[in-house]
């Protein structure tokens, strides 16, 4: 692994990590602007930005974007989260000047034609009306958006029927000016790259452009994110389906501050796998749902930690018990087992990560873009390691008892208490749990 970093005087940052194994690579431009950024009457555009990337530039058109790359046995994709957008691909080394252009032509000369564009709202109107009829997804946008409440970050990233149709050309156009400065920027590549080749090539790609989006953030008029506020509450939604959809959840921890990496340990012991202690015991031991397991999302400032479940409409009021009881548990006591288990499936899921040289390159990006620095892989395996029992039995009663539930459901849900109550036994949990400190 032979890893660099160079800051270009343009203000984007190139970061390479060299697999001398490798006959391929993936490389990609990471934004740091995502559905959070933003305005009240923006809702969707990030995600329709990232959509138009591919429909044209003033070089090449949309065909032949993709007949580009296709040629060379290469693929090209993009995706919009709520802090970030990320345009990417996977060629072989030979390959690497190619994708390079393509994605600095996709990010710097798209057209965004009018006729293109409005086939592109109807493709994510389309989109819109399968997340809506797929209740194992949208549950967990009324999730984001109950637990915060009357916010951009609780926003689907899609948008709506009437604000994706909205949008101009012009739209997408100050939107790019404003959010993708220089300065946000992060190229990242892993595999067959050459660091030094790679930096030369982005600089040239900015370099000498009057393109709106190398101008400076101060001129762009960038704001600055609002910060989130956790208010947590209740979403329901009645519906005749042959099962329930079934979100839980609490405030969670912002990305690489304390408590990230033992937020992420718990979610492994109470629901990481079929050994942890949701499966166990909703699952197997009183079969009380099909699926079901734990998640903890992070964001710059905030996070949620959640269980997902499905079940049927008989099982629905003692599934919400028996979990609120595993919960409940895990403020009283955690074996150290449980945690060695949960460590070692953290230990694997980063070292075979380390594997993709997609997987290597998008965690550079989001480690510049939200750390600041890279975090070796030694440093990594060390916090983890440094997670014990005591300090997740801690973590467990100051998110579960002391936090706000979130509660989100999909279904016939006459059988499923409120949030509140359902959440009620959790508050004698842990009385008597140390306070700990700690910085994992």
């Amino acid at each position: 692994m032979t890893r660099n970093l160079t800051r270009l005087d343009n203000g984007v940052t190139v970061i390479t990590d060299r697999m001398d194994n490798l006959e391929s690579a993936a490389l990609g431009f990471w934004v740091k602007s995502g559905a959070r950024d933003e305005e009240e009457n923006e809702h969707g555009i990030a995600h329709l930005l990232e959509h138009m990337a591919f429909k044209g530039t003033d070089r090449r058109s949309a065909r032949g974007i993709a007949e580009e790359i296709e040629n060379v046995g290469g693929e090209l994709n993009a995706g919009t989260s709520v802090e970030s957008t990320s345009y990417y691909a996977r060629v072989l080394k030979a390959d690497v000047p190619l994708a390079i252009d393509i994605l600095g032509d996709i990010l710097l000369n798209s057209r965004f034609d009018p006729a293109e564009l409005e086939r592109e709202q109807h493709v994510i109107l389309q989109e819109i009306g399968a997340a809506e009829d797929t209740p194992d997804d949208i549950v967990f946008d009324h999730f984001q958006e109950t637990a915060f409440g009357n916010q951009v970050l609780g926003r689907p990233i899609l948008g709506t029927r009437e604000s994706v149709t909205g949008f101009t050309s012009d739209d997408l156009r100050s939107y790019l000016k404003r959010q993708y400065g220089p300065d946000r920027i992060v190229v990242s590549a892993a595999g067959a790259v050459d660091h030094d080749a790679v930096s030369a090539q982005v600089e040239a790609l900015f370099a000498g452009r009057s393109h709106e989006i190398v101008a400076s953030p101060a001129a762009s008029g960038a704001s600055e994110r609002r910060p989130a506020t956790y208010t947590g509450g209740e979403f329901r939604e009645n519906r005749d389906l042959a099962d329930a959809q079934l979100v839980l959840g609490f405030e969670g921890r912002p990305y690489y501050k304390r408590d990230f990496y033992a937020s992420q340990v718990l979610s492994m012991v109470l629901g990481g796998g079929m050994s942890s202690r949701l499966f166990q015991e909703v699952r197997e031991k009183r079969g009380l749902c099909y699926s079901i397991y734990a998640f903890h999302w992070s964001f710059s400032d905030s996070g949620l930690f959640g269980i997902h479940a499905a079940t049927g409409e008989d099982e629905l009021a003692e599934l919400g018990e028996t979990i609120v009881q595993e919960l409940g548990r895990a403020c009283e006591a955690i074996g150290e087992d449980e945690v060695r288990r949960a460590r070692a499936q953290m230990r694997s899921s980063l070292m075979m990560g380390q594997e993709s040289p997609s997987m290597r390159a998008g965690q550079m990006a989001r480690q510049l873009m939200f750390n600041g620095s890279i975090i070796t892989n030694e440093e990594l395996i060390e916090r983890i390691e440094a997670i014990d029992a005591g300090r997740l039995k801690d973590l467990a009663g100051r998110l579960f008892v002391d936090g706000v539930p979130t509660l989100a459901a999909i279904g016939k849900l006459d059988k499923l208490a409120g949030a509140d109550a359902l959440v009620s036994p959790l508050a004698g949990a842990g009385d008597q749990r140390p306070r700990l400190a700690g910085l994992a």
